[in-house]
């Protein structure tokens, strides 16, 4: 009797065996075949297309001589504008940044503290807390706009850069919760116990535990809250006073004609932003391996 059961065991076992090798054998095979342009590829390369193809426009017409849309001959002269005779243009867009980065660092503060404070802790209005900390994301920008110019009227406040960076921080709140929430719900609380049996305080367990941990996604938060407060204009058009940020600048521009001097600017615009991106990647490398 123990023969047989040994011998169907052993069977079962084989049988096992045999079908993970047959597993790993399919799956060599997936990879070793021949790479074909399915419907997936196609649908992922006409998507890249149809976002990057206009940003290629608009480089190539920086380097347009005229300012129609025929291209004539190569010239830098809008590269010369932009320097030398744009002065209300590098105004605009230095309100632009001022307002993105202050803006951008107070909602990555109350973000990622409001994110740890209600995924870790209970209190009394926690759902109601978390279900209103979503309504600027799905509301339209024309009524957030409105409301906050009400608000703003209200309180005698008057409107300049002060009002912008405010209803900024507004609608760039939410999305700087929802990223660094995704961040602290992967988080180990066991951690936490572990620093607090060790001596530590609550401020030392942030400060050396929590927000190193969470750092991806509080950078993540931040220069999403920088790219949506640049690119703003709905908002920023009924609170900013007389102040004229870059969405601002353009649209009045359109009243005359853009000039392709804002061609050249998107295209250095660009180049900033991929250098950005490639020194805070190798950062991140970096500072993940040192940990």
């Amino acid at each position: 009797m123990d023969f047989l059961i040994s011998l169907i065991l052993a069977l079962l076992k084989k049988t096992h065996i045999a079908k993970s090798e047959n597993h790993r054998h399919a799956k060599r095979s997936w990879k070793k075949r021949a790479k074909v342009l399915g419907f997936s590829h196609t649908v992922l390369f006409l998507s890249i297309l149809f976002l990057f193809i206009p940003l290629f426009v608009i480089i190539v017409y920086s380097f347009n001589d005229s300012k129609g849309a025929t291209f004539t001959r190569i010239s830098f002269r809008w590269y010369e504008d932009l320097i030398f005779n744009s002065g209300r243009l590098w105004l605009s867009l230095f309100y632009s940044f001022i307002v993105a980065i202050c803006s951008a660092l107070i909602a990555t503060v109350l973000g990622s503290l409001a994110a740890i404070g209600i995924s870790w802790y209970k209190f009394f209005g926690k759902n109601y807390i978390q279900s209103v900390s979503f309504l600027p994301m799905v509301l339209p920008e024309v009524i957030m706009g409105v409301s906050l110019l009400i608000f703003l009227s209200g309180v005698n406040m008057n409107l300049g850069l002060g009002t912008i960076i405010i209803a900024h921080t507004t609608f760039c709140l939410p999305f700087v919760y929802l990223m660094v929430s995704a961040r602290v719900d992967e988080f180990d609380y066991s951690i936490i116990e572990a620093s607090h049996d060790l001596g530590a305080t609550e401020k030392q367990t942030l400060v050396l535990v929590i927000i190193p941990a969470i750092l991806p996604g509080i950078i993540s938060g931040f220069m999403m809250s920088i790219t949506m407060s640049i690119e703003d204009f709905v908002i920023t058009s009924l609170v900013n006073g007389n102040v004229e940020t870059l969405p601002i600048y353009v649209y009045n521009m359109i009243r005359h004609g853009v000039s392709p001097v804002i061609n050249a600017l998107s295209f250095v615009i660009i180049i900033a932003i991929c250098l950005i991106t490639v020194a805070l990647r190798k950062g991140l490398k970096t500072f993940a391996a040192g940990k």
